[in-house]
C-alpha cells in the first residue's frame, strides 16, 4: 500500500513540475501501473481493470521515452521490473 502512494505521490510530482508533459507525446507503457489504476489492457480491456499491480499486459500513457526508465520496485525473487513498450508475460492474473 505504502508502494502505491509512493507511486502516485511521484507521478503527481513529475506532472507538478512539467505542467507541459501532457502535450508532448505519449506512448504506452507496459507493466507499470499498481491494479485497477491502468489505463487499458492489451486485450481492448478498460481503464482501472488490472487486478494485479505491475500487470504486464496492463497499460499507461507515459512521456514518450519514459518507459523504459521508470523506477518499479523489484519482483519478488529479487529480479528487477522494468516498464516495456510491448505486452509483458510477467505478473499477470
Amino acid at each position: 500500500m505504502a508502494e502505491r502512494r509512493r507511486l502516485a505521490m511521484l507521478a503527481a510530482v513529475a506532472l507538478a513540475t512539467a505542467p507541459g508533459a501532457w502535450a508532448q507525446s505519449q506512448e504506452k507503457c507496459y507493466g507499470v501501473a499498481p491494479a485497477g489504476q491502468n489505463d487499458g489492457i492489451g486485450g481492448g480491456e478498460s481503464a482501472g481493470s488490472s487486478t494485479v499491480d505491475f500487470q504486464g499486459d496492463a497499460w499507461v500513457m507515459v512521456p514518450a521515452g519514459t518507459c523504459l526508465t521508470t523506477p518499479l520496485p523489484v519482483q519478488p525473487d529479487g529480479t528487477p521490473r522494468r516498464g516495456a513498450l510491448e505486452p509483458l508475460g510477467r505478473d499477470r492474473p
